[in-house]
């Protein structure tokens, strides 16, 4: 494994970081916690170190069951990241963004962007109690709030800086100019976005940006939610409330399956998975700090962390390059 200094803010996490969506349950069609927590025991003890959640994954599910699969172990070896702003149990009441409705047990529950200074604090108690720390070594906004002054929301987070309750400060989903706004009121750490094989816009402008200003970047969705282990091309099927119904249909899926047929002999001479690969090359991309990969169970735990194992050649990453530009 390898471990990759975040920003300036010193804070150093596992290449691989364990993405803990999924486990939340909702909109994945439902967690099996004992599974959930064996998959956080198996990534930590393969040198997975850094644990990426949000209070949304599961409605708090996420955090309490990072707490329960932490509890006991050395916390100065394990970097808890976790983030604000998704607020869905009315506690804004009516503040705030409007963001989407979420299924949950069939039932819609609104959920709002809101990120203002008493409810980032307060969201920040409640997740370190669901995880059972006193800190939190990363905390970022999960979505950009557009009726909250990013300037008021930054003071939030360098009040809990100051406090000791969070180590460094991040963003998620933000564009260049909201971290160039969010910088004129502290040092931001990393910006968490959706990069893969198939969504590679950020490369254009938030990548140039990051590394020539020491921010870090986080890469969510690298497998596009499992597209790109290529296990849905085959047997494996999605519950009814699997929101990757709807999401796999943006892929146009016959150049995706093209795509994953001509790689394979690359993963199949290094003794590996699709999945391992495909999380291998985003780690070696430009500006790339570290790469979530989520895990249901201990095996795929244990293949995501030795997906860093693999060594590609300037050769084999070309002709995977190369195959990509019919994909998109």
């Amino acid at each position: 494994m390898e471990y990759r200094k975040t920003g300036a803010s010193g804070l150093e996490l596992s290449a691989i970081t364990y993405g803990a969506f999924a486990i939340g349950g909702t909109m994945w069609g439902g967690t099996e916690r004992s599974e959930a927590i064996k998959a956080i025991h198996a990534s930590l003890d393969n040198g997975v170190t850094s644990i990426d959640t949000a209070p949304f994954y599961g409605f708090g599910l996420s955090e309490e069951m990072i707490g329960e699969a932490i509890k006991g172990k050395d916390r100065s070896r394990i970097q808890l990241l976790t983030k604000f702003g998704l607020v869905w149990d009315g506690s804004n009441n009516g503040k705030g963004e409007f963001f989407f409705d979420a299924e949950d047990n069939g039932k819609k529950i609104p959920v709002y962007k809101y990120a203002a200074k008493a409810n980032v604090v307060k969201e920040v108690e409640e997740s370190l109690q669901r995880l059972g720390t006193d800190y939190i070594d990363l905390l970022q906004i999960h979505w950009p709030d557009a009726t909250t002054p990013i300037s008021e929301t930054m003071e939030a987070l360098e009040q809990l800086i100051r406090q000791g309750k969070v180590r460094a400060a991040g963003v998620s989903n933000y564009s260049v100019a909201q971290l160039q706004e969010a910088q004129q009121s502290i040092s931001i750490a990393s910006n968490q976005v959706s990069y893969s094989m198939l969504n590679r816009t950020i490369e254009q402008d938030l990548v140039p940006y990051t590394v020539a200003n020491n921010i870090g970047i986080i890469a969510y969705s690298p497998l596009e939610r499992g597209l790109l282990t290529g296990k849905y091309f085959k047997d494996a099927a999605l519950k009814s409330d699997d929101h990757r119904n709807g999401y796999f249909g943006q892929f146009d899926a016959a150049k995706v399956k093209a795509f994953l047929e001509a790689i394979t002999p690359i993963a199949a001479a290094k003794q590996a998975t699709l999945s391992q690969l495909v999380l291998r090359w985003t780690t070696l991309q430009k500006g790339i700090t570290v790469v979530l990969a989520g895990a249901r169970n201990a095996q795929q735990a244990i293949e995501n962390a030795a997906a860093m194992n693999i060594d590609l050649t300037q050769e084999e990453l070309a002709f995977i390059n190369q195959q990509l530009v019919f994909v998109s």
